[in-house]
Parts: structure tokens; C-alpha cells; sequence
């Protein structure tokens, strides 16, 4: 079948520019493509492959198995000598040409690594099942990807050389362009690409020659130190920037027909290098401290006419992109004057709701619930489960009436116990033996373990006390952080806040992110905390999720500085707190559930007294059998090597 040609492409100058170097300079790591839905990515991809001289193209699908991507075991072949016979891959058959991956994003990460680690050693090797194997597998890695579909973990992103945004082309003649020649390869594909027959040799010529002259070009001294310097102003993690970029300039220097690299061949590769490696530094991820004495001078104390009941969602509030910067909008709400409030914010305050911007997001470390033993379809990157399938990677065996997914390692091992009895009786009667004689009752069948989404309900406390000191600002952007990470985790979400009396549900479980991020950026601050509403309203919103799906692992992140003033009923109380400890307790009965608490206190100038030397929010967290964290520690400081945080396991699960 006809493909299209690499050089009939209109635009993308960036996307051609940097699948090109990857194909002088292998070892740059591969490109990864990230971009909208029909902007040509696969065509392009397919395109390159049609250039090399003898290498062919595989593409990975979302459905392989770790066997069809590694190898693995030749069962018929194994047991017609007797001894392991091993079955290359996809791997060892991209050997010379082009790997590409497809949804890379979607890919179950486990196979991402084997991909990525065979591209950077240029060899795939099988280590499992009895088996050990070695197979060439230098390749030209692509991956395309959709990023409203999900991201990358960033371990992950790193090791990709290159990375292209690609969008549509906005300019109305390359657009025109690209419409007019599509409609003639479609019209006449094997017409269209015999008219580029010549452009395509002219380039396949040019790529044969850039791949030779590789080996005789340099990168200068001085320019190393350029290199370097572009790497740490990025302030990227780790020192694979400095070496891709440096390849990258070669292959760019030797495309461009010298032996010697200039700073235009770096400033040319420098930004696809450092695209997806770029970190922001402390300082700028640091939300600002926003006190009641730093208000603007405009702002309001209350609106008369107001309604005290207006819900959190009714009145405008920011678009969402406000900067860290941005001031508290106040609104109208006369409240906490109770006698019985704990909150001292809350009683010097006469009057005024404030609606805070979203603090600055990060990346956190990740948090999942305990493992368990359940068989769980679907996809997703919280949960380890069981899968029945033949998706996931293969932890152990089991007896099986099925030869289905064999584990041929373990077959093989439970058949060798009867072979001398077997192949006697079998002599009576039959001259022509197998060297193993495997019966029903050797079969072991594989033990896949893969990972799938959860549902993430994110309790916030938004009454008056975290107006103070711009808490609600920083906690909007852990929540927002969170959110972010629930997405790329493809967990469904909900948003509940608790203020006032009560608690709402701001937006029920959804997948889509961008709903809760509205809900967060319109929430209010003020009045009382109703922690333990705030408790009952996730454990309603989850009864009806855990009756129809059983198997599911919600997870509560609560986010609040544990100290209550309304009980259930929606008075105020001195004993609210203890209410909310009592049904934190019987909420911990349920194990389905993992919770979290993120502690918003100021611990520098704590409010009310520690009991049994833990602040309020370790104590609830401890009768929730739950990880109380702080927001710096939702953090993950080294995008590279960010350490697991199990959520249910660091602490035991407490009964009061």
C-alpha cells in the first residue's frame, strides 16, 4: 500500500526537523509528539520509515501484551525440543528501523519502560519465565500522544530526547496547502507519490549521508559549556538534558552537512530538548502570604441587601488564571459571631466572604490506596489490581483448566516431576514422544497484575478561619495540584466544601477536570466549620459508587485543619470536634476507603491546644487511619525519583 510521503508534508517544520535528527543520532532517545487529534503525526512517522534504508516500521498498540512487546516463551516449540525456545518481539523486530507508539500516554507504564529502556541500551533483554535472551533492538523511537487524554509521569517524559508540541497550522496558504495535497494523494495515491519520487530519494540520500558524516563531527569545547549553562537556567532534574542536547546538536551539525557543531545548531535543539524537561523553581511555586492586613484598600467590609445564605457557587468569582498575587474578593456574609465558635479568626471578624484565587500548582507525590488481592478491568495509573485479561505484567502463576495465558515457565516446572513415569506408560503404546509430555493437570495460567483509575473526592474546609494568611490560597493550589494528578491518573473526581451548617457537594464525580476546577475557583471562604458534615458528605456521596462497583478503592483527601465548631445538626458546639473524632472512627470501619488529611494549620502560630502531641489534624487523621500530611509534603521534590506515599499504609487503622 502507497503511504504518504515524508516530503509531501506542509508544515510541522519542527515535528520533520526533530524526527530527522532521531534518525542521523539514534541514540538522542527518540521524540515524543504531543498535540492535538489531526495534525499528521502517524503520517509523518510512517513517512520517516519509507526513508531508511532497510528498516521497517512497527508500531505498538494499546492492547499488547508484555509477551508480544519483549518476547517470550515459544510454547510448542519448547516443548517439542525440550528445552526454552525464545520468541522475539516487537522489539527485536524494529531492530534498524522505526518503533512507534501510539497513545504512549495511554500505555500501561510498565511497557513503557521496556520500550524506553531498550531504546537507550539498543538491546532487548528477557529475563523471566526460565528464560534469559538477548535480541538487537536499536530502533528510532516515536511516541504521539493526545495531551487532553492524559499525561506522562514525568520519570517517564524524561526519557523521551526530544519532545514537539504539535498543533494545526494557522496560516490559511499551509493550510491550503496541506488540503490540496491530501485530496491529490487520496484521489491518486500511487500519482501523488511518484510526483515525489525525486524529493524523496534527494532526502533519503541526504539522511544516508548525515548518518555517516556522524561519526567524524564534534561538539566543541566552548559550546559544551553553553550547553550546560542552557540545561541548569532550565533548572532541569538530573544531567540527560545536557547529553541530549549535546547529540542532538551533533546529529543537527552533521544534517546540516559539518563536522563540527555550532551554537546554531544548539539554539536550533535546544528548546525540543529542554520542552518537557523545564522546572520552575521554588520561588516561583511558592504561593505568596496573603494576611488580613494586606487586603486592597477597596475592598468592601459587606454589601448591604446581601443574602448570609447565597450559595458558594451563585456569585462571580476568578476565571481561574488569576496570578498567585491576585487579592481575596470579598463578599457579603455575617457570620461567626456565635458565643460557642473556637475559631478566634472567626470571632474578630464582623462580616465578609472572601473568594481566593487558585494558589500555584505543583506536582505531588503519589498517593494509592493499599493493594489487595480483587480482579478489576479498565485502565487508569492509581491502583495496582489483578486483571483477567491479558493486560499487565505477569507477577506469578496459578493452576488453570484453561490454556489460556499460560505461564510456560511454571508449566514446564510442574510437568518435569511426572516425565519419567509418563514416558514409560507412553512407550506401550506410542514410539513417536515429545520431549516433555505436559498433561491438563501442569497447566499454570499467569498472574497479571495492571493498574486502573479510582474515584478522588476532595473534602475542603472553606469556613472563615482559612481566610487567614492566605491558607485558602495555598489550599486551593494543593487541591488544584491534586486534581491535576487525578487527571493524569484518569481518576474521576468530585469537589465537597463544608462552611456555615452544612456541607455541598460543589461537583458530583465526573472525569473531567476542568468542571472542578471551576467549582474550586468560584468556592468561597467563611463562617463556622462543620467538619463532621464535612465527613458525612463524602461517606454519602461514596455509598452509592462502593453498592454498585464493590470492588472500587475511593480515596478522601480532606483538606482542613482539623478543628470543628458546628456538629452534625448544624449548631455551634464546644464538642464538635470530638463529634467529628467519634465519626471519623466509625467512617475507618470501611477499608474500601483510603483517606488523607492535608493539615492547613499555621504550626508557627498554632490555635487551640494539642492533645496527646498532635495538632487537630493529625488526630483526626489518626482516628481515620489516615497519612496527615502538610501541603509542602504533598510535593514531589525530585520529579525524577519522587518517593510513594502509600496513603493507608503509614499509619494503622485506629479504633476509638
Amino acid at each position: 500500500m502507497t503511504g504518504y510521503p515524508f516530503s509531501a508534508v506542509a508544515g510541522q517544520e519542527e515535528t520533520r526537523l526533530a524526527l530527522l535528527l532521531a534518525a542521523v543520532n539514534p541514540s538522542i532517545g527518540g521524540v515524543l509528539l504531543r498535540g492535538q487529534k489531526g495534525t499528521a503525526k502517524s503520517t509523518i512517522v510512517r513517512g520517516l520509515a519509507r526513508l531508511l534504508p532497510t528498516g521497517p516500521l512497527r508500531t505498538l498498540s494499546l492492547g499488547a501484551t508484555e509477551d508480544r512487546v519483549a518476547g517470550g516463551l515459544d510454547l510448542e516449540a519448547s516443548i517439542v525440543s525440550g528445552r526454552p525456545v525464545c520468541s522475539p518481539g516487537l522489539l527485536a523486530e524494529a531492530d534498524g528501523g522505526v518503533l512507534h507508539v501510539d497513545e504512549v500516554n495511554l500505555l500501561d507504564d510498565h511497557l513503557v519502560d521496556l520500550v524506553l529502556d531498550a531504546a537507550a541500551s539498543g538491546r532487548c533483554i528477557v529475563e523471566r519465565e526460565g528464560v534469559s535472551s538477548s535480541h538487537p533492538s536499536r530502533f528510532i523511537l516515536v511516541g504521539t500522544m493526545n495531551p487532553e487524554e492524559g499525561e506522562l509521569r514525568p520519570q517517564l517524559l524524561d526519557r523521551f530526547g526530544l519532545c514537539v508540541e504539535v498543533a494545526g497550522e494557522t496560516d490559511l496558504a499551509v493550510r491550503t496547502t496541506i488540503l490540496r495535497r491530501r485530496l491529490a494523494f487520496d484521489a491518486d495515491p500511487a500519482g501523488f507519490s511518484g510526483a515525489w519520487s525525486q524529493e524523496e530519494d534527494r532526502l533519503a540520500a541526504r539522511l544516508a549521508d548525515a548518518r555517516l558524516r556522524l561519526a567524524t563531527t564534534s561538539v566543541p569545547e566552548p559550546l559544551l559549556d553553553m550547553v550546560v549553562a542552557l540545561a541548569v537556567k532550565a533548572h532541569v532534574a538530573g544531567h540527560r538534558a545536557d547529553l541530549v542536547m549535546a547529540e542532538s546538536a551533533r546529529a543537527h551539525a552533521a544534517w546540516s552537512g559539518r563536522t563540527e557543531a555550532t551554537e546554531e545548531d544548539v539554539g536550533a535543539v535546544a528548546q525540543m530538548v529542554l520542552r518537557h524537561r523545564r522546572r520552575e523553581t521554588r520561588a516561583q511555586n511558592r504561593p505568596p502570604r496573603t494576611g488580613p492586613d494586606e487586603r486592597t484598600p477597596s475592598s468592601p467590609r459587606g454589601t448591604p441587601g446581601a443574602s448570609p445564605d447565597r450559595s458558594p457557587m451563585g456569585g462571580p468569582g476568578p476565571d481561574g488564571a488569576s496570578r498567585e498575587q491576585d487579592m481575596p474578593t470579598r463578599r457579603d456574609d455575617r457570620h461567626c459571631q456565635d458565643r460557642h465558635c473556637q475559631d478566634r479568626h472567626c470571632q474578630d471578624r464582623s462580616g465578609g466572604e472572601e473568594v481566593s484565587p487558585i494558589g500555584q500548582a505543583f506536582h505531588v507525590r503519589p498517593i494509592e490506596p493499599d493493594r489487595d488481592r480483587r480482579t478489576r478491568s479498565g485502565s487508569g495509573r492509581r491502583l495496582t489490581s489483578h486483571s483477567e485479561d491479558h493486560r499487565g505484567h505477569c507477577s506469578g502463576s496459578r493452576q488453570t483448566d484453561l490454556a489460556d495465558d499460560l505461564a510456560i515457565d511454571a508449566t514446564l516446572r510442574a510437568a518435569a516431576l511426572h516425565q519419567r513415569a509418563r514416558h514409560q506408560q507412553a512407550r506401550r503404546s506410542d514410539d513417536d514422544l515429545p520431549a516433555i509430555i505436559v498433561t491438563r493437570q501442569d497447566w499454570r495460567r499467569k498472574v497479571r497484575v495492571h493498574r486502573v483509575g479510582s474515584c478522588v473526592v476532595l473534602v475542603v474546609d472553606a469556613s472563615g478561619s482559612m481566610g487567614a494568611q492566605g491558607r485558602m490560597i495555598a489550599s486551593k493550589g494543593a487541591v488544584m495540584s491534586l486534581l491535576l494528578d487525578a487527571y493524569t491518573r484518569r481518576d474521576q473526581v468530585a469537589l465537597i466544601a463544608f462552611r456555615r451548617r452544612t456541607a455541598e457537594t460543589l461537583v458530583p464525580l465526573t472525569p473531567s477536570v476542568e468542571v472542578a476546577r471551576r467549582g474550586l475557583a468560584e468556592l468561597p471562604v467563611g463562617g463556622r466549620t462543620p467538619l463532621s458534615a464535612g465527613l458525612a458528605g463524602a461517606d454519602r456521596l461514596l455509598r452509592p459508587v462502593l453498592l454498585k462497583e464493590p470492588t472500587t478503592r475511593p480515596v478522601v483527601i480532606l483538606v482542613t485543619d482539623g478543628r470543628g465548631n458546628v456538629t452534625l445538626a448544624g449548631e455551634p458546639s464546644r464538642t464538635a470536634t470530638e463529634e467529628a473524632l467519634a465519626l471519623a472512627g466509625r467512617l475507618a470501619a470501611d477499608r474500601r476507603i483510603s483517606w488523607v488529611v492535608i493539615d492547613t494549620a499555621d504550626h508557627r502560630n498554632p490555635t487551640g491546644s494539642a492533645r496527646n502531641g498532635l495538632s487537630s489534624a493529625a488526630e483526626l487523621a489518626r482516628a481515620l487511619g489516615a497519612s496527615c500530611l502538610r501541603i509542602k509534603d504533598l510535593r514531589a521534590e525530585d520529579l525524577i525519583g519522587a518517593s510513594r506515599l502509600a496513603s493507608t499504609s503509614t499509619s494503622p487503622r485506629s479504633r476509638p
